[in-house]
């Protein structure tokens, strides 16, 4: 999950709010990983406590929590499939040079995920990435450090522009819809926890499962805001803002890191950007057929949610679909992006509560409910979901 998260929402959600209002929207980065910090934890305590999926326990909660999260699942898959995978061909183009149209790239990079999946090697490129991300993790602290000593004073001390208007919160919005990650992965991550144990034929304790969460979690975290810092440092104030365009945000992105450490750099760091978000797409084109099947299997018992074939046919219509909508939008990275962000972040809320639920229910485990802290946290983080929600919508819609 946390190669998953470190993606979208920090290559370019962070470093766009550091670019444009500096340092002022770290308090945003830091209270949205607070508060969203519940919800997507109940993903493994659920699974390990009932040795189910939550959407099998969306189903026992009622009717009414298996629908919203159907519904809400189908509004959200494909542009945020279509996101992150405009995104992926972006670097791929500038990785490789080859200038093809981004559709083209994106079909591209679809079609290895899905033969990846198909073939089984997810775990080659699931050992892969733990090295990539901390080449990636480096590089950027080093570039941090870097940036901070080359600094203009008088760049820093320059005022960010006004969040309180139409065009910020819609980017508030945006930045915190995937911070750092969307609710909606909780379920996605039960899903693995399972395959998991059936990989291994052993179970994890909530202690053992937990901590692993708890490292990704506050791992992907710090690195939002370092990728926050490095926008604010290196573009804030300089009168440079990132293009809309896929390939040219992909130049600028690797700019920030060639003009701290220098032109060795970046091969080094293409390619880890282009790893990192690679690995978040062949997630989410892993995670939705996986959501889809057992959806259906809930909906209809006879559906074989372990059914290869019918992981291959989800697979496959899912990413069509997924590149008709970019085809619709013309390919438009930043467009793209922002609407799939905004509406993750819309639907947070809702899902959120009925995580809260779930694992509150008489049927859950007395042994494995949440602690008090935990609970206190889960209802401050519906609050605050709950209120810029309602603040993103009163600001687009009442003025």
């Amino acid at each position: 999950m946390s190669a998953a998260a470190v993606g979208v929402s920090h290559l370019v959600q962070s470093t766009r709010a550091g670019a444009e209002y500096g340092f002022a929207l770290i308090w945003a980065v830091l209270l949205a990983n607070l508060f969203k910090y519940p919800f997507l934890e109940y993903g493994p305590r659920y699974a390990i406590a009932t040795k189910e999926s939550m959407i099998e326990g969306y189903k026992k909660l009622g009717n009414w929590a298996f629908w919203v999260f159907v519904v809400f699942t189908l509004g959200t898959m494909f542009t945020v499939q279509a996101a992150v995978t405009i995104v992926t061909a972006s670097l791929a183009a500038e990785l490789t040079g080859i200038a093809l149209n981004p559709l083209l790239w994106s079909a591209i990079v679809l079609a290895i995920c899905i033969s990846i999946l198909l073939a089984g090697q997810y775990s080659a490129l699931d050992s892969a990435i733990k090295t990539i991300m901390v080449i990636l993790t480096i590089s950027t602290i080093i570039a941090i450090g870097v940036a901070i000593f080359k600094t203009d004073t008088m760049v820093a001390t320059i005022e960010a522009p006004s969040i309180w208007n139409v065009a910020g919160v819609s980017f508030l919005i945006a930045l915190m819809g995937w911070m750092p990650i969307p609710i909606d992965a909780a379920a996605w991550h039960s899903l693995w926890s399972l395959e998991r144990t059936k990989q291994t034929g052993k179970s994890p304790s909530l202690k053992d499962g937990l901590f692993d969460f708890n490292i990704g979690y506050i791992g992907a975290g710090l690195l939002a805001v370092g990728f926050l810092s490095l926008g604010a440092l290196v573009m804030f104030g300089s009168g440079e803002t990132f293009a809309a365009n896929g390939g040219s945000f992909a130049q600028q992105l690797v700019s920030m890191y060639t003009n701290t450490l220098g032109d060795w750099a970046y091969l080094i760091i293409i390619i880890c950007a282009f790893t990192t978000m690679f690995s978040t797409t062949l997630t989410v084109t892993d995670a939705y057929p996986r959501v889809s099947r057992q959806i259906i299997s809930v909906i209809k018992p006879s559906f074989n949610a372990s059914s290869k074939s019918n992981y291959r046919t989800l697979i496959i219509i899912i990413s069509l679909v997924s590149l008709f909508a970019l085809y619709i939008t013309g390919s438009q990275f930043v467009f793209m992006v922002d609407l799939a962000t905004t509406l993750s972040f819309l639907t947070a809320p809702i899902i959120a509560f009925i995580n809260y639920r779930l694992v509150m229910s008489k049927d859950f485990p007395a042994d494995f409910k949440p602690p008090m802290w935990l609970r206190v946290l889960s209802w401050s983080g519906i609050l605050f979901l709950t209120g810029f929600a309602l603040l993103y919508i009163y600001w687009t819609f009442a003025i």
